[in-house]
């Protein structure tokens, strides 16, 4: 088991040595994806978890009740591509069932979502983000290697008409394959009502091929954008801990967010905390160490003695992610297996 910390020393909650506490848990529900986006996986996909290793639904939502109880407030949930857990929409409902009540948050790909989008509702899920990079049907295919648009589009407008709302679409410009269209994007997403989000593309292919040089950053993003619309930010004492910068769109009330993960990274805020499909605490999307809890719980470990394991993970923290140090290594797992 892991050693911990000094307990002593540690404040109660999910906190770190920083002054940030956990309020927010992405969980990863499975690795699998039915995309297989250049920039994440190769075009073969990766070996799979096998099933055994996999959190069942009731060791997950014992897991994700210890955390509730100490001051998680959101979950989102996460992959690989979360539709792909048959039990999703009942998984929901055990989180929904919570006491405190968490908020409930799903991000994926959106190819499914169209069959299912009115029983997550009706199960608890608050709201929905939708991984979108184009809306041209070739670059589409291109970069998830696909035919899959009409479906991402179909599910969309099924969130919406779910109420899964806001309805937020993420995207990530890479230069030479989506980066002259930014504008076209977001006139898509203005003219359907959903919100968009752009995110700096980050270290967490599984090929390891990341190229900083190649990145499109937030200044150039903005720039693009700027080019259509006039964008005026707003204040940061708005932002929290949210990722996103937000700018208003001529004005409003409709806005923008661009989330600069690599070149202003907003590490000082970070309220997040991860768990993985195969039962692994993450204290950030970078880190090159996790914390085991599917082990102890299977060999009968009690709701504090996970609890203390959550605690240490946590106050193991770092200050920053570290892309551009010279020491920074990329983790060894894949976004795909990590969760978004």
């Amino acid at each position: 088991m892991t050693r911990l910390p000094d307990p002593s020393v540690r404040p109660a909650g999910l906190a770190d040595q920083f002054g940030r506490r956990a309020r927010d848990l992405r969980v990863s529900v499975t690795d699998r994806c039915n995309l297989r986006c250049t920039y994440c996986m190769p075009a073969e996909g990766l070996p799979w978890m096998p099933k055994a290793e996999m959190l069942t639904d009731e060791e997950m939502l014992r897991i994700i009740g210890v955390f509730v109880r100490d001051g998680i407030t959101q979950v989102r949930l996460t992959g690989g591509e979360p539709l792909l857990r048959r039990s999703l929409v009942d998984l929901v409902a055990g989180i929904a069932a919570l006491e405190p009540r968490p908020k409930i948050a799903m991000t994926t790909n959106g190819v499914g979502l169209e069959r299912v989008a009115i029983g997550l509702k009706e199960a608890g899920l608050d709201r929905v983000n939708v991984s979108l990079d184009t809306i041209d049907s070739d670059t589409f295919t291109q970069l998830t290697r696909r035919d899959r648009l009409a479906d991402v589009e179909a599910g969309l407008k099924a969130a919406a008409d779910a109420g899964l709302t806001p309805v937020k679409v993420n995207a990530v410009a890479m230069r030479g394959i989506n980066d002259d269209s930014v504008a076209d994007v977001l006139a898509w997403c203005l003219e359907r009502g959903y919100e968009l989000r752009f995110i700096e593309q980050m270290p967490l292919d599984a090929q390891h091929a990341w190229d900083r040089t190649q990145m499109i950053s937030a200044d150039e993003i903005r720039e693009r954008l700027s080019q259509r619309w006039e964008l005026t930010p707003l204040p940061a004492a708005d932002r929290g801990s949210a990722p996103a910068e937000r700018f208003l769109i001529d004005g409003g009330p409709e806005t923008v967010g661009i989330i600069a993960s690599v070149s202003a990274p907003f590490c000082a805020a970070c309220d997040r905390t991860r768990l993985t499909a195969d039962g692994q605490v993450r204290n950030c999307l970078f880190s090159t160490t996790e914390t085991d809890l599917r082990g102890p719980l299977r060999e009968g470990a009690t709701d504090d003695e996970l609890l203390g394991l959550m605690r240490g993970e946590m106050w193991r923290k770092r200050r920053g992610h570290g892309i551009g140090d010279p020491d920074f290594v990329q983790p060894d797992r894949p976004m795909s297996a990590i969760g978004g």
